[in-house]
């Protein structure tokens, strides 16, 4: 066999086993890649009451997303004194509790009436599960829920609380500590807990609650973070920035999508939406920002995410637009209707998967103008509110209410 051909098959080889992985697990907040985006065959588009194959009671509160290794799904949850925080591992196949870690907390954060103590997910690698609870700490398990290694991470002082959740790249766990005051991106070693390396960032007037993810570009990898003064790339190796790209009005809460050489970001508050060339070096404001566009609706929480050749915002009173990725013009824009809208649109088959927090979930067809596929509902005897995106695994659908965890099967 010559070696050109032998290379064709390792590759496909190796990109077939990423696929799988991806399919199979969905280890870290927005699944694999970081944009809540994946292609799994027979994933439902309509269900109700009748398609939850199995519905867990969560003791305390939390607004976490699941993150799925294997047949076990993690998730956690604070009690209503905020004296403990709890990490729970859950079976997939019928939704009974393996095992619960509980952390003792002596702090009472303040937080923002749409935070919860236990908001950012887990991240695991098969290996290891690490959660993040603020002021609480970082925390490593194994797989049983056998606590390896705590750190402490600060006090994180402001009125909003955290909501970054940890990832895991090779070795390494990476935290973003944005905080009101002294803020920084931190890297630990997760077989020991060693810090591998620290970047001081910007202090912020707010905070910071963007979760950290990684892109591969033509030249390098890159680590992306938005910010509350803008979006910003690492060196995931040591920590080093490569650029900073300034923002306009907003607090930088939405992770960023990313397509064909272009970061999308959204800034929080009402103000520009915008695209930046990677690769840059420095203050990149000037000579990589391919385009902005003015956003002036409401406030974002959710992130964007490309589906169908097309980028998707919904805001946090469900008006719904779609832009030209390349230009940043804007499609069309139409309000979804009342609610409230915090959790990022999953992106499945290119069908965008809207969350309202009532438990009203919307499917659109991306396009050149609003096309409803379907709208579900949740309907539970207890007052419940979803603020989580929705989790993929196989041809199931794995949704978290601050009170349950639900498992819908086509």
């Amino acid at each position: 066999m010559n070696l050109k051909k032998l290379c064709t098959i390792s590759t496909f080889f190796i990109g077939f086993i990423s696929f799988q992985a991806q399919a199979e697990n969905w280890p870290r907040y927005l699944g694999s890649d970081g944009f809540n985006t994946i292609h799994s065959e027979g994933i439902p588009t309509k269900w109700d009451n009748s398609n939850i194959a199995w519905e867990t009671a969560l003791s305390d509160i939390g607004q976490s997303s699941p993150t799925i290794w294997g047949n076990d799904i993690f998730i956690t949850s604070s009690n209503e004194a905020e004296t403990e925080r709890s990490i729970f591992s859950i079976n997939k196949s019928n939704g009974s509790i393996n095992w619960t870690t509980k952390i003792k907390s002596h702090i009472i954060e303040k937080k923002h009436r749409l935070n919860s103590p236990a908001t950012p997910s887990c991240a695991t690698n098969g290996e290891y599960v690490v959660a993040f609870f603020g002021a609480t700490g970082l925390h490593c398990l194994d797989m049983k829920g056998k606590l390896i290694w705590s750190k402490n991470l600060g006090e994180f002082p402001g009125f909003f609380g955290t909501a970054a959740s940890p990832i895991i790249l090779g070795n390494n766990v990476i935290q973003n500590c944005d905080a009101a005051g002294e803020s920084y991106l931190i890297a630990f070693d997760l077989k020991t807990g060693k810090e591998v390396w620290k970047t001081k960032r910007l202090s912020k007037p707010k905070g910071g609650w963007s979760t950290p993810t990684l892109i591969k570009t033509d030249k390098r990898e890159e680590l992306i973070l938005n910010g509350e003064f803008g979006v910003q790339s690492y060196n995931p190796k040591n920590g080093e920035p490569y650029w900073l790209c300034s923002s306009f009005n907003g607090r930088g809460s939405p992770s960023p999508a990313y397509k064909d050489g272009l970061l999308f970001i959204i800034n929080g508050k009402p103000g520009d939406i915008y695209a930046v060339k990677p690769n840059g070096s420095g203050n990149v404001t000037s000579t990589h920002m391919a385009w902005h566009t003015e956003r002036t609706r409401g406030r974002d929480l959710p992130s964007p995410v490309i589906a169908g050749e097309k980028l998707f915002t919904i805001n946090m009173t469900g008006t719904a637009t779609t832009y030209e990725p390349k230009s940043g013009k804007v499609i069309w824009s139409e309000k979804l209707g009342r609610g409230n809208y915090v959790a990022s649109p999953l992106v499945a088959n290119d069908q965008i998967y809207v969350v309202e927090e009532s438990g009203k979930f919307t499917v659109i067809q991306p396009g050149n103008k609003l096309n409803i596929i379907q709208e579900n509902k949740i309907t539970s005897t207890t007052k419940e509110t979803f603020r989580s995106p929705i989790v993929v695994n196989g041809k199931n659908l794995f949704i978290r209410s601050n009170k349950k965890l639900y498992c819908i099967t086509p």
